[in-house]
């Protein structure tokens, strides 16, 4: 659901389906134990609930971050209660009621934030196994099917300060087109196989690759070709990102030409109707 379509829930169906989906984009963008202790959820169940061991109807959720609690509970009718909570530790410092949707877009960047903080620690706990040998090198810089679209948006958290700032920025860019492209490209065949390739192989080796190398070599020693590998991997990114801009464009394209052509349809299909009415 896109955030216009949440926002416009206006019955109680539409507002427990809302819910829902807030459960579950938390649950699909964080780690579970991330999940677990960032998000409540709280029910309410009737007597048939119970008989039927169902959970019950979700009638508030709360989201915490760092420094703020996103609070959104509903009533019949629905009646909505949009709130945001700062906060510092356990002390509470204020509380504001927003709209709806205002509420949705602090709780889409609230995930966002949580599910990059959450890649940075992972990193860091892959980078200290590595230091002591028990994990390979650049295990942590990977994208995997079952996970791509998490996986290529964190991707630029997880690689650190180890590479320079304009490859991380290059890496988010490319991370967000490819994310972009692969639900537009999906049982397409041979387009979907391109952009995962990308994503999974193409982009985590490039990295992998320079991360390999020493620090100090990586940002000094001079190729064959008269780059220094910091300064190729700068330009192979740039070449990757490239090829990703090309494949989302394509994309959405095809998305566009589809569109038209359905536009004809309905233009051919209710061009001669006209709607009559008998007046007295």
């Amino acid at each position: 659901m896109g955030l216009d379509r949440l926002s416009s829930a206006g019955t109680d169906s539409d507002a427990e389906a809302l819910l829902r989906e807030l459960v579950d984009s938390v649950t699909r963008s964080l780690p579970a134990d991330v999940a677990a202790s960032a998000l409540v959820v709280e029910r309410t169940r009737s007597l048939s609930d119970r008989v039927a061991h169902r959970p019950g109807a979700i009638t508030r959720i709360r989201l915490s971050g760092p420094s703020e609690t996103l609070s959104l509970k509903r009533e019949p009718g629905p009646r909505w209660t949009a709130e945001v909570e700062q906060h510092y530790g356990t002390v509470s410092l204020s509380t504001r009621t927003i709209t709806l949707p205002h509420w949705l877009t602090a709780f889409a960047q609230l995930v966002a934030r949580l599910a990059v903080r959450a890649a940075e620690e992972s990193a860091d706990s892959a980078r200290a196994l590595q230091t002591l040998g028990i994990l390979p090198p650049g295990s942590e810089i990977h994208v995997d099917d079952a996970n791509l679209a998490q996986d290529l948006l964190t991707l630029a958290a997880r690689i650190g300060r180890r590479v320079p700032d304009e490859a991380v920025a290059a890496v988010g860019r490319i991370g967000g087109l490819l994310a972009e492209t692969l639900p537009r490209v999906a049982g397409t065949g041979e387009p979907e196989v391109i952009v995962r390739v990308a994503a999974t192989v193409y982009l985590p080796d490039t990295l992998r690759a320079y991360l390999a190398l020493p620090a100090e070599w990586a940002a000094e020693h001079v190729l064959a070709g008269g780059l220094t590998p910091a300064q190729a991997l700068i330009a192979q990114l740039d070449a990757l990102e490239s090829a990703a801009r090309t494949m989302r464009d394509a994309a959405v394209e095809q998305d566009a030409s589809a569109l038209l052509i359905n536009g004809r349809f309905l233009a051919d299909r209710f061009a001669g109707s006209r709607l009559k009415l008998d007046l007295p």
